[in-house]
């Protein structure tokens, strides 16, 4: 999907800094590339408080060290076994596991040792609901969201096998799809099976190849594997949080609460600590998955999908304005026929005016918002390496061309393949607001 600047003469200004001329579009910020004047006209970032900071300053610490690694050794020379800190992880979600072990126990002895004073049991049944609740789940499918098996869509199927085993793992059992401008992988059910989710704010305003690279972004996490979406630590990071919900302090309307809220003061620190150490603890090595999925992306789809993919994630906010006012701007549904047309027309037509929109913003644009990304550190999230990091490793390594192509015919069979699921989801879309 290439962009194309289309500025004529009438569209020129001087920068007021440096005097070099700029090119002016209506829909777009006018900003100077030569000394970055107005490049980032938006607000600061909201405040996320002391240790939100904290985290997100970490993140980009450990981000701009691997970034400098895999500069310097290439991703062939990157860690295989395990670091300290993950050890240590993996410590920790074990002692966490034992804690609710022990209380397992605990319920048992009291059930079945107890079982003569008529009382203890009753303790004991109160554990076993509470170790319940904290025991690691499987993941489940979401109950209101397109899933699709291999039966309802075998091209996209063969597609992600296709790239599965370009990155050296296999493909997926079910692939879901929703409105986001994201998307991501995990297991679900007792025997691990695997589901891709895929946004079509994100999938509808990429290329064929593009799409090549997010498949192999996404199952290289299933390639390399990911510290903090194991079972182990995952389902620690799980119990710690039901842990610290049940000890939130209730408020005080009586002496008894009073005294419960002191009794569980420390032990709710205690946990909120072992959150953020272990949340800590697993952020390396979940950033250093990070740059181990955009290579798989670079070898399935090729070096310039994985990086153009990686400029696609600059554009949220621009899917997410465009979606609202699609939404928006839908008629109520009423008895009015023509309303009932217009808006029937608006959900058939959604995902194409959202990619001819996306499709129209010029390669000028996409430069100002890399250069922001570099000032602000933008990432999906904290567990994410910043973008600009992200792109510049892949940038400065050797290019690599697609193991895995979707031609015109492959990709217009999987659009007939996902044509239901994005009818539902531009239902969801334009609904949302209009009912």
């Amino acid at each position: 999907m290439e962009t194309v600047d289309k500025v004529d003469a009438s569209q020129v200004r001087q920068c007021p800094e440096c005097g070099a001329t700029i090119s002016v579009q209506a829909r777009f910020v006018s900003w100077c590339a030569a000394c970055d004047w107005n490049v980032d006209p938006g607000s600061p970032d909201p405040d996320r408080g002391r240790l939100a900071v904290f985290r997100r300053h970490l993140a980009m610490r450990y981000g701009q060290q691997l970034a400098e690694e895999i500069e310097r050794n290439g991703q062939a020379a990157d860690q295989v076994g395990p670091d300290r800190s993950t050890v240590l992880a993996f410590g920790v979600s074990l002692l966490v596991h034992s804690v609710t072990g022990g209380l397992l126990l605990a319920a048992g002895a009291l059930i079945i040792g107890g079982w003569h004073t008529r009382i203890l049991p009753v303790f004991g049944v109160v554990l076993l609901v509470v170790v319940a609740a904290l025991l690691p789940r499987p993941g489940r499918l979401p109950r209101h969201a397109p899933v699709l098996y291999r039966a309802d869509a075998p091209r996209l199927f063969e597609l992600i096998d296709e790239v599965g085993a370009s990155v050296g793992t296999t493909g997926v059992h079910a692939v879901m799809l929703d409105t986001a401008h994201n998307a991501w992988v995990r297991t679900y059910g007792i025997r691990n099976r695997r589901v891709m989710c895929l946004g079509a704010g994100l999938w509808e305003v990429l290329s064929p190849q593009e799409r090549v690279a997010l498949l192999g972004h996404e199952l290289g996490h299933f390639a390399n594997g990911d510290v903090r979406s194991s079972f182990v630590t995952h389902g620690a990071l799980r119990s710690l949080a039901h842990w610290y919900s049940f000890l939130v302090p209730q408020p005080v309307v009586s002496l008894v609460h009073l005294c419960v809220n002191a009794l569980v003061f420390l032990p709710r620190w205690a946990v909120y600590g072992l959150i953020v150490l272990l949340d800590g603890l697993t952020l390396r090595a979940s950033q250093r998955a990070e740059y181990r999925a955009d290579a798989g992306a670079a070898r399935a789809g090729s070096t310039a999908a994985a990086i153009t993919l990686l400029d696609r994630l600059l554009i949220g906010h621009a899917v997410e304005a465009h979606l609202q006012r699609e939404s928006i701007a839908a008629p109520q549904a009423n008895g009015d026929s023509r309303d009932r047309e217009t808006r029937e027309a608006a959900e058939r037509a959604l995902w194409e005016r959202l990619a001819a929109r996306i499709d129209s913003i010029p390669r000028s644009e996409y430069e100002r918002l890399r250069r922001v990304s570099a000032r602000r550190g933008h990432s999906i999230d904290d567990t994410h390496p910043p973008t600009h990091l992200r792109r510049r490793c892949l940038a400065s390594a050797d290019p690599q061309p697609a193991r895995v192509v979707c031609d015109a015919s492959r990709a217009q069979s999987i659009a007939a393949e996902l044509a239901p699921a994005r009818a539902w989801l531009a239902r969801t879309v334009i609904r949302y607001n209009a009912d």
